[in-house]
């Protein structure tokens, strides 16, 4: 019996590099899709190269000439625009195209380049310092979102309407009130963004391709050379993890959700039979046909993205279901984050801009509140405690009267003791007899929204408030954000000062 478990005859399976070139469908189909992600990473693929080979020097495990022989083209590489760099999918994904012209630039001394570290983490790490510069950008427009939107809700403490739910009106409000509702999600948005920087801002370099290299026995050299907070502590987890950017994809679709219902409204409210907003020309566009129209195409654009975003992290939660440490998980994140991230920071500043220019026609908000029933909460409210009657029948009450208001032409600030008293009468066989100079009071809308003193209340005092404490949160986000990002900017110059000097100024 043969020792072969698998008998005499089977072929050897082969193993190693394939000496063929590669598919032409495979490039088109894989490495062209890669390549097509070259300008996002060309920058960080740089820094983490320079930084790769600085360690690899200061180990003493590249000789001198060929430490300076790489840097130089490093830094060759780091002034070129990467629409000029030589990226070409016939020699293979990005790093094995960036490695192609280094060969033909310097020789064998570009082959120190892969010791210690697979192609994969290059682009991990070159991934997280994009991403993390992203990050702190998404919080500084997220903060300027909450900003102007505090900002202009305080100049509309006192601009009455009735608040809608179902687009109906449901309660007296402001529009102060109503505007500032969507700036405590972008709050908590922030606070997202920020616990995922502390995630996204961790080095996967020196991880190898799952259990880490023996030449690199300090993951923390290269961690600070590149300005990252520290590690990540698993190799495998360093190498392979997807749950940081399903955050914030996540979070960047939460963003824009938000401001998505914002947009809503308003594409409604601006409609000429609302006219409750207007939009600044500059946000809206002409319709070529009807020479009438000015569409809030902005508005569109705002709706939209919201719709993109959920698609991009559908679609990238449908990639990284796969088992552990497969390359497709991360292949596609390449370009799919950054675009959806970027995508996320020109959308939010299009909704800063639109709040920030926004008309608001208090008059139209008036008025339309007035000829409603917004006030009949209140109203029963006011019935149960001046009538002695439980809410569900001083619900009812009011309920009959509003009904029997509405089709006579009246609003509810012309409901009057005698009508409540008929319905009453109705509902549970007595009058209620209230005063008519305190039922006036509780009809009036601009007393209603003043009673609303509560935490969260529509009172103009209570709105004012809540914006100067939202904005003052809004600050202390866009302040780490901007601090962050220049302490990554002062991590950069100093490694390519490093550079230069080692590599002979050049």
């Amino acid at each position: 019996m043969s020792g072969d478990p698998k008998g005499s005859n089977s072929v050897p399976r082969l193993a190693g590099p394939s000496p063929e070139a590669p598919a032409r469908e495979l490039v088109d189909a894989g490495f062209a899709w890669e390549i097509a992600d070259a300008p996002l990473l060309h920058h960080g693929l740089n820094l983490a190269d320079l930084g790769h080979v600085l360690d690899l020097r200061a180990r003493g495990l590249i000789p001198e000439p060929a430490a300076a022989d790489l840097l130089g083209v490093l830094l060759e590489a780091h002034r070129t625009d990467p629409a000029d760099f030589p990226y070409d999918a016939a020699s293979g994904e990005v790093y094995n195209s960036r490695e192609r012209h280094f060969v033909q630039r310097i020789g064998d001394s570009a082959g120190w380049l892969h010791a210690g570290r697979p192609r994969r983490e290059a682009a991990r790490v070159a991934l997280r310092l994009l991403l993390r510069s992203q990050t702190a950008h998404l919080i500084e427009v997220g903060a300027d979102f909450a900003t102007t939107a505090a900002a202009v809700a305080a100049e509309h403490v006192e601009t009455f309407m009735g608040d809608q739910t179902y687009l109906q009106q449901a309660q007296p409000s402001t529009f102060g009130h109503y505007l500032l509702a969507f700036v405590p999600p972008a709050l908590r948005d922030g606070e997202r963004f920020s616990a995922a920087l502390e995630q996204v801002n961790t080095s996967p370099g020196g991880a190898g391709c799952v259990n880490g290299s023996r030449l690199l026995d300090d993951r923390g050299a290269i961690a600070d050379a590149l300005g990252f907070d520290g590690v990540i502590a698993h190799t495998r987890d360093a190498m392979w993890q997807t749950d940081v950017f399903i955050d914030l994809l996540a979070t960047s679709a939460s963003m824009i959700a938000n401001q998505a219902k914002l947009a809503e409204d308003l594409e409604i409210w601006s409609s000429q039979e609302f006219d409750y907003v207007d939009l600044a020309g500059p946000f809206t566009r002409a319709s070529v046909l009807m020479p009438q129209k000015r569409n809030p195409y902005a508005l569109s654009i705002i709706r939209g993205a919201s719709g993109v975003l959920i698609g991009r992290m559908s679609g990238f939660l449908a990639v990284v279901k796969s088992p552990s440490a497969r390359s497709d998980n991360l292949i596609f994140a390449y370009g799919e984050i950054p675009r959806a991230l970027d995508f996320t920071i020109r959308v939010s500043a299009l909704t800063t801009g639109v709040v920030r220019t926004l008309s608001v026609n208090a008059e139209r908000m008036w008025s339309e509140l007035e000829r409603g029933f917004a006030q009949a909460t209140d109203l029963a409210e006011y019935v149960m405690v001046a009538g002695g009657v439980d809410y569900r029948t001083a619900y009812n009450v009011v309920g009959r009267t509003v009904r029997a208001a509405s089709r006579q032409g009246l609003t509810g600030r012309d409901i009057t003791p005698e009508m409540l008293d008929d319905a009453a009468s109705e509902v549970c066989g007595r009058r209620l007899g209230l005063d008519p100079d305190a039922l006036a009071d509780a009809l009036d809308p601009r007393r209603i929204v003043a009673t609303r003193r509560a935490t969260g209340g529509a009172s103009p005092g209570e709105v004012k408030s809540m914006a100067e404490e939202f904005t003052a949160r809004a600050a202390q986000l866009r302040a780490r954000a901007v601090e962050e990002q220049e302490r990554y900017a002062r991590a950069e110059e100093t490694l390519l000062a490093q550079a230069r000097e080692l590599a002979g100024s050049r």
